[in-house]
């Protein structure tokens, strides 16, 4: 039987890793989740007790996201808020993201995607335009209700309040269920996260347009709502929108948001002041090429020391790469890969691969990729590269756009974009790409040119740009 001590020890916990707050009135349901998980780990409470206290226990902390959430959900609930982000956020926010022509929104604690997919469906409709891109990623700590998510079936009752011209548009009816229409699936990722954990590539200042984060903080400690809050507020771009549930209120002043009223719902819009205190420090794009620590000349040599095998792979591969010897570059990464190759390794394989002509699987690699860190700007572009190269040549045109938008200082993608649109006969729009991307070639990293330059140089692709923008015809 479970003492009351050990369901204090149970909320403790669950607080301290899941940062879930539960009240008196909940001791009976928590006793018997404790009871379950006891049952299932085969141990004594105690020791239960102790591995739980002991951290990095991520299986079970999975099991009891998914006995302890409340999943209940459907499209376009608190349809309220929908009708403001379709008539008041989204037609502010394309005027805003005009030049990059790119929606970025997040759904924190998505359930079983209903939400998310629901966003997705909001932005195509509100869109001006078949270029534009529209990203949605869906975040939730439980295993469970994203692989529902992930199906993008869904039955009748969650569609109840979906009006019917949505749901004739993008919606299909399949075994007695509907599942959505493959335009809104790729534009919506999912990714089990833990709310109590930071993840400094997520919450990267400035990155989102709109974030939905609904009925979540009622369940939080207050320490944590108030860690989320700032995470998901510094990481709005100056004029993006937050919204939360209606239980959930920040009050008339929170620091760095604006709260806003429109049919019949409030939500919350960043200021355009781009600090708030305590900021977090944006970290650069992640380097594609590992740097080698250099020594100081007063600094022996240590003979105890062993090269990292996986370094040595890939710096080896990467000067048979700016040698332009691409099949020994590839037989040498394919020789070395590692079991859990690390991004770097992973982009570098992807290269060499689409190099090669083997572009399915350096497609794959790609996706591998991107499924890790959707926000890797290196791998959209490298994605785009073998999508181009095998015809794809409209969803290339997205990717690109992305990695351009994802690091905007990233000079391949503009070029890319250029030389896409000088084919298609679009000279102005080729002109402003290639004007971009003669300005950042200038500081391009010498990484990125091996990687991306196809064996030119910064000299030779800035010629290239230069020709590409004469024969435009837009240069002044």
């Amino acid at each position: 039987m479970t003492q009351a001590g050990d369901v204090t020890r149970f909320r403790v916990q669950l607080a301290a890793q899941l940062g879930w707050a539960f009240d008196d009135n909940d001791v009976a349901q928590l006793a018997d989740v404790l009871r379950r998980r006891v049952e299932a780990a085969e141990l004594r409470t105690g020791a239960y007790l102790r591995r739980l206290a002991a951290g990095g226990w991520e299986t079970e902390l999975t099991a009891l996201a998914e006995e302890l959430s409340i999943n209940e959900t459907y499209f376009f609930r608190h349809g309220e808020q929908f009708r403001a982000l379709a008539e008041v956020v989204l037609p502010e926010r394309i005027h805003d993201r005009a030049a990059q022509r790119v929606l970025s929104m997040l759904s924190v604690g998505c359930s079983s995607g209903e939400e998310a997919y629901s966003m997705a469906v909001v932005a195509h409709e509100a869109l001006p335009g078949p270029d534009w891109i529209v990203s949605v990623l869906g975040l939730d700590a439980s295993a469970a209700v994203l692989r529902q998510a992930e199906r993008a079936r869904y039955s009748g009752w969650s569609l109840r309040e979906t009006p019917d011209a949505i749901r004739q548009r993008w919606f299909h009816p399949h075994d007695g269920d509907y599942e959505l229409d493959d335009r809104i699936r790729m534009d919506v990722r999912f990714r089990r996260y833990n709310v109590a954990s930071e993840d400094a590539g997520l919450w990267r200042a400035g990155q989102y347009d709109v974030i939905f984060c609904r009925n979540l903080l009622m369940y939080l400690t207050p320490a944590l709502q108030e860690s989320l809050v700032r995470r998901m507020t510094r990481s709005l771009a100056g004029g993006g929108y937050l919204f939360l549930g209606h239980t959930d209120s920040l009050g008339s002043r929170p620091e760095g948001l604006e709260p806003r009223h429109s049919h019949q719902t409030f939500y919350y819009r960043r200021s355009s002041v781009p600090e708030i205190s305590a900021p977090v420090p944006r970290p650069q794009p992640p380097a594609m090429v590992p740097r080698v620590p250099v020594r100081a000349a007063t600094t022996p040599p240590r003979h105890d020391q062993r090269p990292d095998p996986a370094a040595n792979v890939h710096d080896r591969a990467m000067r048979l790469l700016r040698d332009e010897r691409f099949a020994e570059a590839l037989a040498v990464v394919e020789g070395g890969l590692s079991a859990h190759p690390a991004p770097a390794e992973m982009l570098l394989h992807g290269v060499l691969l689409a190099q090669a002509g083997r572009l399915e699987d350096a497609e794959m690699v790609c996706r591998r990729l991107l499924d890790a860190d959707g926000l890797h700007a290196d791998a959209h572009h490298q994605l785009a590269v073998c999508l181009e190269g095998g015809a794809a040549v409209d969803v290339a045109i997205g990717h690109y756009r992305l990695a351009a938008h994802l690091d905007p200082d990233f000079a391949m993608p503009r070029l890319r974009l250029g030389l896409l649109a000088r084919r298609r006969g679009e000279n102005q729009a080729a002109g402003v790409e290639l004007e971009r991307a003669l300005t950042l070639l200038r500081r391009e990293r010498e990484d990125r040119l091996t990687l991306f330059g196809g064996g030119f140089g910064r000299l030779a692709l800035t010629n290239l740009c230069r020709a590409e923008l004469d024969a435009c015809g837009v240069r002044r």
